[in-house]
C-alpha cells in the first residue's frame, strides 16, 4: 500500500507552497530509475561530476519520496552513515541524519573536529582509513579546500562533500535547484520556450563563497532555461579564472554588477543570495548594500532563494510574501538528501515498486 501526500500538506510553515506533483509529469519527467542505480558507490565532491540528466533525475526522485511515505520499507536498514562535521553546522548535519535516520540507517556522527584524532594532528587521509571500516558513506565538512583531496586518498567508501572550505557545497546546489525546479520543472529541459526562461540573479561571490560558486556551477547546467544570469557582488574580480572560463563557454548571457543592484531587481525571475563568506578561517558578513525586504522592487512573481542562515542582508518582512521561496528550499533538504544516500548506497532496488510505478 502506498500512502501519497496530500498537496495541501504544507512542510514550509511561510512563504510559497512547491507541489512536488510539478516534477513528476508525463513524458520525459518519468524517472530513470536505470540512471540513478548507476550511482550506486560513487561520490558526489563537485558539482562537475554531475550531469544536467543526472541532477533532473535526482530532483524528480526527491519528489517521489517528498510525495511517498516509505519509511516502512526501510530502504536502508543495515546500512551505516558518518557525518564527519569538521566545521560548524546546523541544517546540513541534521537534515542528512534525518534523511538516514528516516530511512533507517543508523549514524554515526563527529558533530565537532575537536573531539577527534585531528586535535591532536591526525591526518585526513589516516582517518580515511579508519572510516573505511566503521561505515557505508561517509559525509564530511571541513573548513580546509584540500579536505577532500586528503580524506579520498585511502578512504574507499562513498563521500558526500558538505562543504570543503571555500570551494564547494554541491548537496546544498542540488537541493537549491531541486527548490527550483519544483517551481519551474521546464527549467531542466535541453530546450524551453524563451517565454519560460528566467533571468537569474546571484548575489555573491563565488570564489569565496561556497554554496554561491556551487548553485552558479549547477546553474550553468541548464543553459536552456536561463535568458540571462546578473551576478551580483562587491568584490571586483568574483570569479576564478577557471570560474570566468566556464561561464564564458557556457553560452549563457552574463553581466557583473557592482556598487547595488536596485536597478537589475525589477528584471529578475528569480534570486540566490548568501551573506556569509569563509575568510581566513573566520565567517565575514558582506556588504548590507545587497539586503532584499518588503519594500525591494522585486517582479510580482519574483522567488528568493537564501541557504540559511541568515543575517541582515534578508528581512523577515519578506516572510510571509510569496517572494519567500527560502523556507520552501529548506523543506525539501531532507527529500533531495534522501535520494542521494539512497542511490550511492544503492538501494535503489529497495524502493517499493508500487512507488516507482507512480513515476514510470
Amino acid at each position: 500500500m502506498v500512502n501519497l501526500y496530500p498537496t495541501t500538506n504544507r512542510r514550509n510553515s511561510k512563504g510559497r507552497v512547491l507541489d512536488p506533483r510539478a516534477l513528476l509529469g508525463a513524458g520525459d519527467n518519468k524517472i530513470d530509475f536505470e540512471r540513478l542505480s548507476g550511482l550506486a558507490g560513487s561520490s558526489v565532491t563537485h558539482i562537475a561530476q554531475l550531469t544536467r540528466e543526472t541532477v533532473f533525475e535526482l530532483c524528480k526522485f526527491a519528489a517521489l519520496l517528498e510525495l511517498t511515505q516509505i519509511a516502512t520499507h526501510r530502504p536502508l536498514a543495515g546500512k551505516l552513515i558518518i557525518t564527519a562535521f569538521f566545521e560548524a553546522s546546523t541544517r546540513t548535519r541534521l537534515s542528512f541524519e534525518s534523511a538516514a535516520a528516516r530511512l533507517d540507517a543508523r549514524i554515526l556522527s563527529v558533530p565537532d573536529g575537536k573531539v577527534t584524532g585531528v586535535a591532536k594532528g591526525e591526518s585526513l587521509a589516516d582517518i580515511g582509513e579508519m572510516f573505511n571500516t566503521y561505515g557505508d558513506l561517509v559525509v564530511m565538512r571541513h573548513p580546509r579546500v584540500t579536505a577532500i583531496e586528503e580524506i579520498s586518498t585511502n578512504l574507499r567508501l562513498p563521500l558526500l562533500n558538505a562543504g570543503n572550505g571555500t570551494d564547494e557545497h554541491p548537496s546544498q546546489a542540488l537541493l537549491d535547484w531541486y527548490c527550483l525546479l519544483k517551481w519551474r520543472p521546464e527549467l531542466a529541459r535541453a530546450q524551453v520556450d524563451p517565454s519560460r526562461r528566467v533571468h537569474l540573479g546571484i548575489i555573491g561571490t563565488p570564489k569565496s563563497m561556497r554554496t554561491v560558486r556551487s548553485f552558479l556551477l549547477l546553474a550553468l547546467r541548464f543553459p536552456a532555461g536561463l535568458r540571462k544570469l546578473s551576478l551580483v557582488s562587491e568584490d571586483g574580480e568574483p570569479l576564478t579564472p577557471e570560474l570566468a572560463q566556464i561561464v564564458a563557454a557556457s553560452g549563457v548571457e552574463f553581466e557583473l554588477i557592482q556598487g547595488g543592484f536596485t536597478e537589475v531587481l525589477p528584471d529578475l525571475d528569480a534570486i540566490y543570495m548568501n551573506s556569509i563568506a569563509l575568510l581566513a578561517g573566520n565567517y565575514e558578513e558582506l556588504d548590507q548594500r545587497f539586503a532584499l525586504d518588503r519594500e525591494s522592487p522585486l517582479k510580482p512573481e519574483a522567488v528568493v532563494l537564501h541557504p540559511l542562515a541568515r543575517l541582515q542582508e534578508l528581512d523577515v518582512s519578506l516572510d510571509d510574501t510569496a517572494h519567500n521561496l527560502y523556507f520552501a528550499q529548506a523543506a525539501g533538504a531532507v527529500f533531495l538528501r534522501q535520494a542521494l544516500l539512497i542511490c550511492l548506497l544503492g538501494r535503489v532496488d529497495r524502493v517499493p515498486l508500487a512507488v516507482q510505478y507512480l513515476a514510470s
